[in-house]
């Protein structure tokens, strides 16, 4: 963990601008494509580590800073609700001292004395997937993931196939509206059975589809767009709060969970109430030392403030509120042998090492490999192959290495390969990152469906017909490699009609389709093939100054003699020489807001001859046309637009070729020199950076008027 008081406020601003980011994907991981890549405890480091930067660097906290943040935009194919009231997170606590200090905040902001009792409610943290559940007259008439808080997926036809949700309430007391809020989860044996079901069910064993573990079970069951699907599996749920309500059944909050109880809604029967920070810690004992033993997956204790006036008074942080927390158990650890390193090739070009362990049983579960992240963490524990080592299990997800009790030993140390393992390209490292990557591109087997996917996307050269499954298809035909080889498919026309699923209108409709981009857009070409850090608006910006698609390989090779020439001056240091070149790049490509790090993207592209093969195959299979860039009259020709906030009815991507079609510059922060601002919700700084200077701000509505206008 960086220590603030050490850091530069430059250099907090960068470490905080890189923890947003990297926190960000990492829910969006966690949360909506329920497949986390980092335990708990590695994750909790992360969100210490940012508030204590934003603690002592007030005015460097960021719009999108992560405590601003709950859950993750939805996006998958379910619609999408809007919650009456927002779905709050908890904040976190892993020490008594944290629960102690907890309790002396509650004191102090309702002005308690000492001897005032603070009654808290305490009850296991199901690790599950956040669910609302609406009910109207007693009667279930919607249910909601949480999303990011504001906006999460309607599951009601999910939720109605689970036992354990009623579909009408019974008992005393119900209000007219009251929304239950909860955990759906999957138990462990359950799990367990879920996993040899899907094993003796599938045709080809080695791929079954198998659940890495009961909380991803729980959360991909739930959001299943065929609500049979997730009635033939084994969910449950736990009510642990509420949102919405027309009224309380009681002024505590033991008194509402117990109602609940009462209406046929399950509450864990281990919650309770107690008043004193000693009976609070030891039930919290006893939870842990349960913990194993229970039928599901807990990662903690959350405490709540009995008193619901109370409750109110406290109120709420920015994403969190101050009645509650979790008090996190620590990981579960075990030693064992590194019998190996292996690197792994991620669909993106990342080189990741794995350890083989000797199996292990941690907390329950029999690990046998382990994450080592990158090279710097290898190196940071100085561990190699029979090596002995400490392993912790935190979240359920692929276990971590924390000690390496043989260091000192004398044994060679690993060495992190420089090229692919799977294709032999150059590997490199990123100025300023710490992920080492393939750099072959769309040549590497490890890559290829990916690279050929995005090429095919929306985005790039959208190839109607030619979607995943087709693609995969082909790959394991052998009929396509390389972006050329999509162009080549007709030779296999014969072949695909043979084929089940295929008929000749659909046969001739992707063929036809594959014909229409022999001529493709040059900014989509050179979208589409994947090149780090050549997003869409980049490639656009560089086909405007370069005009023809071969001009880019030209860039290329200008700045790769630029880094082969590029030589120190005598006691130049490291970090100047790399500026004084980054600057020579940036000069180079000579197109604003298109820095070095574009230039040695491209570098790096063009400097593997593979590349340059299936570069130069490609473009003797399509001929874009040169690259220019109509624009209309309009309101706003001349002028520099930004756009903030949450766009809803088209990316950023498609608001700056708006604006470039409409003669306008789409700048990416606020100055003097901006005319415009477009703000959508959530817009943060620069909204308030535009109204401090006097620049015109207007919605999305006002922005598509003036494209309608135009």
């Amino acid at each position: 963990m960086t220590d603030p008081a050490t850091l530069s406020e430059a250099d907090a601003a960068n470490r905080l601008m890189r923890l947003a980011k990297e926190i960000g994907k990492h829910n969006k991981l966690y949360h909506d494509k329920d497949a986390p890549e980092i335990s708990d405890a590695d994750y909790d480091a992360l969100i210490r580590e940012n508030n204590a930067l934003e603690a002592a660097f007030p005015h460097l906290v960021r719009s999108d800073s992560p405590n601003a943040q709950v859950g993750a935009e939805p996006t998958s194919a379910l619609k999408k609700v809007a919650h009456a009231v927002r779905m709050m997170s908890l904040d976190n606590g892993f020490s008594d001292e944290d629960i102690a200090e907890f309790i002396a905040r509650v004191r102090r902001f309702l002005n308690l004395s000492e001897d005032t009792p603070v009654a808290l409610t305490a009850e296991p943290k199901i690790d599950g997937l956040s669910c609302s559940l609406r009910y109207e007259k007693g009667a279930l008439v919607l249910a909601a993931t949480r999303g990011d808080g504001t906006t999460g997926e309607d599951v009601t036809a999910n939720v109605r196939t689970i036992a354990d949700i009623p579909g009408t309430l019974t008992g005393e007391g119900i209000p007219d509206v009251f929304e239950i809020r909860g955990e759906v989860y999957m138990a462990k044996a359950d799990f367990a059975a879920l996993n040899a079901r899907l094993l003796a069910e599938a045709e080809d064993p080695t791929k079954a589809r198998q659940f890495a573990n009961p909380r991803n079970a729980a959360a991909g069951s739930l959001r299943q767009k065929d609500p049979a699907i997730t009635a033939s599996r084994p969910l449950r749920f736990l009510a642990h709060g509420w949102g919405e309500h027309s009224a309380v059944p009681a002024d505590t909050q033991i008194g509402v969970m117990r109602a609940i109880g009462g209406w046929g809604v399950p509450v864990s029967e281990r919650l309770t109430c107690v008043d004193t920070l000693e009976a609070l810690i030891a039930h919290y004992r006893r939870i842990e030392a349960e913990r194993a033993d229970m039928p599901f997956d807990i990662d903690g204790v959350v405490y709540k403030v009995d008193r619901l006036d109370w409750q109110q008074r406290l109120g709420f942080v920015a994403k969190s509120p101050r009645w509650a927390i979790a008090h996190k158990f620590p990981a579960e650890r075990a030693q064992t042998t590194l019998e190996a390193i292996d690197i792994q090739v991620g669909r993106t070009g990342k080189l990741t090492p794995v350890g083989r362990l000797t199996p292990v049983t941690v907390g329950g579960v029999v690990v046998s490999n382990v994450t080592l992240h990158n090279a710097d963490e290898i190196a940071r524990l100085g561990v190699r192959p029979g090596d002995r080592i400490v392993v912790q299990r935190a979240g359920d997800v692929i276990p971590q290495v924390v000690e390496n009790l043989t260091r000192e030993e004398p044994r060679d140390a690993f060495v992190y390969p420089d090229h692919c393992p799977v294709c032999g390209s150059e590997a490199v490292r990123e100025e300023g990152e710490v992920d080492i990557r393939c750099t072959g591109g769309l040549i590497c087997g490890a890559q290829r469906f990916e690279r050929l996917r995005h090429f095919v996307s929306r985005g790039a050269l959208d190839i109607e017909g030619l979607g995943e499954k087709t693609i995969q298809e082909f790959l394991d035909l052998g009929w396509i490699k390389e972006p050329a080889d999509i162009f080549r498919l007709k030779a296999h026309r014969d072949d695909l009609l043979s084929r089940e699923g295929w008929q000749e209108k659909s046969v001739d409709n992707l063929l036809a389709a594959i014909e229409a981009k022999r001529e493709p857009d040059a900014a989509r070409l050179l979208f589409g093939l994947g090149i780090r850090h050549v997003g869409a608006v980049t490639a656009r910006d560089l086909l405007k100054r370069l005009t023809s698609i071969r001009a880019v390989r030209t860039l290329a090779g200008e700045i790769i003699a630029l880094r082969d020439a590029a030589t120190a001056v005598d006691g130049e240091a490291e970090t100047r020489f790399r500026n004084r070149l980054d600057k020579a790049i940036a000069e180079t490509i000579s197109v604003e807001q298109i820095g070095a790090a574009v230039g040695h993207a491209l570098a790096d592209f063009f400097h593997e001859p593979h590349n340059v093969e299936v570069w130069e195959d490609l473009l003797s299979e399509v001929s874009p046309p040169d690259y220019i860039v109509e624009t209309r009259a309009s309101s706003v020709s001349g002028k520099t637009v930004v756009f903030t906030g949450k766009l809803e009815t088209m990316s950023r991507d498609e608001a700056k070729a708006q604006a470039e079609s409409l003669g306008a510059k789409a700048a990416g922060s606020v100055s003097a020199k901006t005319d415009l601002v477009v703000a959508g919700p959530g817009a943060g700084s620069k909204l308030k950076q535009a109204a401090a200077l006097g620049i015109e701000v207007i919605d999305e509505a006002a922005w598509a008027e003036i494209v309608r206008g135009a």
